[in-house]
């Protein structure tokens, strides 16, 4: 017999078979359930038990983690299910409100809901540096972190269920953005690898602690309010975004996201922030309508 925690994992996809198999490698009885058939079969050769049905995959242990396409598919899932002392851990996407409505809904069925937004692809899933956003009661949390941390590390953001994924859709944001402005930039280039060495570069200088840490001395600004402009103003960035706007249109190459980048300096500028700082980009984020 085990002395490790037992763990349910409802939802076999991609995260999910993952999420299972760290679990069974660290040596937790682990039971799996998924909503279609087939998927459990190399965790069942690996040692977890596959439940018939998602009542038995709950009942079989008190803490259940959840990995799958939404919400409405726990809500599914788990119809007349017996959550009676359970604690769920819902690993799934969806927006923060549809978190915090999930809270209520298993609350009433006297569960207990901790949701979570993991900052890993399933490869990442049990390494080093992987970390997992998680909101809700914080007893909880710590009741399984042991556990929970075989995953990822625990970052308990607060008792609002809503965290977690604010959170998690905050680091996509960035994750995706970034990316998707390298692959607009070596296609106005003509190549990735002449991009490469100069993006990493921008990169690194972006997150230092010297004077190109943009990201330092522009979160100084946003935490103080303050926006200087100086030399380098918003009026002369809005113009350089249209700049940048042309060059892909003259090539003939997709411009929507310069096109929205320079729209958004647009606004802000017309909003009496040109001489202002980068930074005061935030005032119409904030408030759209201006």
């Amino acid at each position: 017999m085990s002395s490790r925690e037992a763990v349910t994992v409802i939802g076999l996809g991609a995260m999910g078979s993952t999420m299972a198999g760290v679990f069974l490698a660290a040596g937790h009885p682990t039971t799996v359930w998924n909503r279609s058939a087939g998927k459990a079969a190399k965790l069942v050769a690996a040692g977890a038990v596959e439940a018939a049905t998602a009542a038995e995959a709950v009942a079989a242990s008190n803490l259940v983690v959840i990995s799958q396409v939404d919400y409405t598919a726990m809500d599914q899932s788990l119809e007349g299910v017996d959550l009676t002392g359970k604690v769920l851990v819902n690993l799934s996407s969806d927006s923060p409100e549809r978190l915090r409505s999930a809270s209520k809904s298993v609350a009433e069925r006297g569960g207990t809901l901790v949701t979570g937004g993991i900052m890993v692809p399933p490869p990442g899933i049990g390494q080093p540096g992987a970390y997992v956003f998680y909101s809700g009661p914080p007893e909880a949390v710590e009741a399984h972190r042991k556990t929970l941390e075989v995953l990822a590390r625990a970052d308990h953001m607060g008792t609002d269920p809503g965290l977690a994924m604010l959170y998690y859709q905050a680091m996509l944001n960035i994750f995706w953005s970034t990316l998707i402005s390298y692959f607009y930039s070596t296609a106005l280039v003509g190549g990735a690898e002449q991009v490469r060495p100069y993006a990493e570069a921008m990169l690194r200088d972006l997150a230092e602690d010297g004077p190109m840490g943009f990201i330092r001395i522009l979160t100084a600004e946003l935490e103080k309010g303050e926006s200087p402009g100086g030399e380098n103003n918003l009026h002369m960035q809005a113009v350089g975004a249209e700049h940048v706007v042309q060059a892909f249109e003259e090539l003939g190459l997709d411009a929507g996201v310069p096109r929205a980048v320079a729209a958004l300096f647009a606004r802000a500028d017309a909003a009496g922030h040109g001489l202002d700082g980068l930074s005061s980009l935030i005032e119409v984020i904030r408030k759209p309508s201006l």
